[in-house]
């Protein structure tokens, strides 16, 4: 939730705070995941928390080869089972829903991050809510 306060996106909020534990740097998820926020770019299509699940588990539990038929359904089927359990609680996995924004597609240009801001959106909260669920994932895996 703090990543998010400091003015990074949705889904790099949840990244980074996995970063520990995640192949790569900061800076390089960072980018690789600066893409996904506001619902993809500000197009408001899959909440950028439940993106930033998926490339956690990704890195984490994910598939390399085209060949791994197996690792691709097993894979698939646990990301639906996150993806329903994040959408159990708030009731969607698309932007737009979770911010009850009527326009589809968002513009480029991001809001300020101002005192109003943080009050009058569920963000901050989603966020948390999310790599509460991505923790319990990864211990359950982790057995």
């Amino acid at each position: 939730m703090k990543n998010f306060t400091d003015g990074y996106n949705c889904t790099q909020s949840v990244v980074l705070a996995f970063e520990d534990m995640l192949p790569l740097g900061h800076e390089e998820l960072a980018l690789i995941s600066s893409s996904f926020g506001g619902g993809m770019a500000r197009l408001r299509e899959v909440c950028g928390c439940v993106s930033g699940m998926f490339m956690v588990a990704g890195l984490l539990y994910g598939y390399s080869s085209p060949e791994d038929k197996d690792g691709k359904i097993r894979h698939y089927s646990e990301l639906q089972a996150l993806a329903k359990k994040f959408e159990d609680f708030n009731g969607s996995i698309v932007c737009r829903d979770l911010l009850k924004l009527v326009a589809k597609h968002d513009t480029p240009i991001p809001d300020e991050r101002t005192a109003e801001y943080y009050k009058k959106r569920p963000c901050a909260v989603i966020i948390g809510h999310a790599a509460e669920l991505l923790e319990e994932y990864i211990n359950q895996k982790n057995g």
